[in-house]
């Protein structure tokens, strides 16, 4: 028998964890028992928690006792038993996995380099989180660009989905693009995009005062400002807001500061999860969550299933090169490694220019 380990977490207080193992069940026909190898932990993973109620996080990999949850995490496993007549043990996945040691899946509608899981539970969820990668199967497929992958494609294909609607919606009529959190991946991954474009209006990156210096290196933003200079943004240019933070008092100053001339704001991420309350001055109406696989899924109805991924994924290769020269992956393994990384993470001590790769 296979013991499977499991990292819970409180739905309500994402820093009280623990450790739990049960024995993996009999597979059924059409089912396969799969090892996660490694797993990437970034701000990103915070967010499936702190939002996991509102946007479903939680259904994909349910636990039985009320209150905890299971944080789902981007990273490689590898089939070790199987009763699925097109998949053998052997197989390597890329994709939405627990944090945990296995994972028992339903594989439907399996084509040469692709799968979903069709695991009862998941059905209605979004289709970008239930689909795996065969990555044996893909042309050039690279081993070595493994960490790089689990820590980065899913925030650079955030990203890449950002510049796409901010685009596609003519950037609001805006003049400049305002990005607090400014270094964090996803933001980083977005400006790449942008800066890319020559029709684009100006990058402008807000970040601490502890790395203003990392982010202006990066040459990405024609202008980088603190938390305590956002008052200096010219207010007379029209602004749209690329929200990586949920910051509530930054959003307050940012929108009381630009007043009419703030078009539009894009809340995608909640880097400040602690103060995720809207502040005095926030301008709702023109305000909205971003969720990527909604655009996703727009553009496969559009361009047809795949387009857009494609590009997505030649954008987040070209990127994820470029970042080698800034990011650092701290690579470990074990459960305490596991634990020790969700901690770093969770209370906020991973530098913006690192990343955690774990696995049991």
């Amino acid at each position: 028998m296979t013991t499977i380990s499991e990292f819970i977490v409180r739905k309500d207080n994402l820093g009280e964890t623990r450790i739990a193992t049960r024995e993996a069940p009999p597979l059924k026909e059409g089912e396969v028992l799969a090892k996660v190898d490694r797993f990437a932990l970034t701000a990103n993973n915070v967010t499936y928690g702190v939002v996991g109620e509102r946007i479903g996080y939680w259904k994909f990999f349910p636990v039985e006792k009320d209150g905890d949850g299971i944080i789902p995490v981007w990273g490689f496993a590898d089939v070790v038993e199987s009763k699925h007549p097109d998949i053998a043990a052997g197989e390597r996945l890329y994709g939405y996995f627990p944090m945990a040691s296995h994972i028992v899946m339903a594989p439907v509608k399996v084509k040469e380099n692709r799968l979903l899981d069709g695991a009862v539970h998941r059905a209605g969820l979004p289709p970008v989180y239930n689909s795996y990668a065969r990555v044996k199967a893909e042309p050039g497929y690279d081993k070595e660009m493994d960490d790089d992958r689990m820590v980065l494609y899913p925030l650079y294909a955030t990203s890449f989905c950002l510049y796409d609607f901010m685009k596609d919606k003519g950037w609001f009529g805006a003049e400049q693009i305002i990005i607090p959190s400014a270094s964090s991946k996803t933001a980083i991954g977005c400006a790449y995009a942008i800066a890319a474009d020559p029709s684009a209006p100006k990058l402008i990156g807000v970040t601490s005062g502890r790395n203003k210096k990392a982010v202006e290196k990066l040459k990405l933003y024609g202008d980088v400002v603190t938390y305590d200079e956002i008052e200096k943004i010219d207010a007379s240019r029209s602004s749209v807001i690329i929200d990586m933070s949920g910051n509530g008092d930054v959003l307050g100053r940012l929108h009381r500061h630009l007043g009419d001339n703030m078009k539009y704001t894009s809340n995608v991420g909640v880097t400040h999860y602690d103060a995720n309350g809207m502040g005095p001055g926030f301008i709702r109406e023109r305000s909205e969550m971003f969720f990527a696989p909604g655009h996703i899924q727009k553009r496969t109805q559009e361009w047809g299933p795949g387009a857009f991924e494609k590009q997505a994924f030649e954008f987040w290769k070209d990127a994820a090169l470029k970042s080698r020269d800034w990011l650092i992956i701290r690579r470990e393994s074990g459960a305490e490694a596991v634990k020790r990384a969700w901690a770093d993470v969770y209370e906020g001590k991973t530098p913006a220019d690192a990343a955690w790769v774990v696995g049991f």
